[in-house]
């Protein structure tokens, strides 16, 4: 009679060690909460998203785009002309806008026929297409110590300190930094 031979018996798989499991699910749950700490911070302390609401800064920003501010930046550098800012509105502290810095402190700002000058300076404005163009003038203004001279770059549309006066210092509450919404205009905001 011929031998059979006997096949290997078929390996069980391996047992999982509920020790090893637990401690895994433990270094998960770890790193989500550190995560979510840090971005918490981020967001309460350094930037934080908002929506554009309006067409003031067309072609900049448009109505409904989000975009990050970081809050912290001002505590550490100054406002510089060009800054794209946002603060509360002096006539109403419960509305927030947004605007470009034009005129810091002792600037001398100017409006004539829509040609904005600066310290007798004209300044170049690219961001402001001529569709978006006012001819409105404004007299000389010197702006107040802690204040910022502000303008739209949609200059026919936009309510800003030629209807306001200068914003002060203690208003502004950051600076737009990046867009992130619509996908095409996804970027440094400048």
């Amino acid at each position: 009679m011929p031998e059979l031979s006997q096949a290997p018996p078929e390996s069980a798989p391996p047992k999982s060690d509920p020790r090893r499991t637990s401690t895994l699910l433990a270094a998960w749950l770890r790193d989500l909460v550190i995560g979510l700490s840090i971005l918490a911070f981020v967001i309460v302390f350094l930037y934080t998203p908002v929506r554009v609401e309006g067409t003031s800064m067309m072609p900049s920003l448009s109505d409904q785009e989000r975009i990050f501010i970081n809050k912290f930046v001002y505590r550490i550098e100054p406002i510089h002309h060009g800054d794209i800012i946002v603060f509360r509105y002096p006539r109403d502290p419960s509305k927030s806008f947004i605007k470009r810095v034009i005129g810091v402190a002792g600037d001398h700002v100017r409006i004539d026929d829509g040609s904005v000058y600066v310290n007798d300076k004209l300044v170049t404005e690219d961001y402001v297409p001529p569709a978006y163009q006012d001819t409105r003038s404004y007299p000389e203004l010197l702006v107040p110590p802690d204040s910022y001279f502000v303008l739209g770059d949609h200059r026919s549309l936009s309510n800003d300190s030629r209807d306001f006066g200068p914003v002060e210092s203690s208003l502004i509450y950051g600076k737009a930094v990046f867009g992130y919404w619509p996908m095409e205009k996804v970027g440094r905001l400048r």
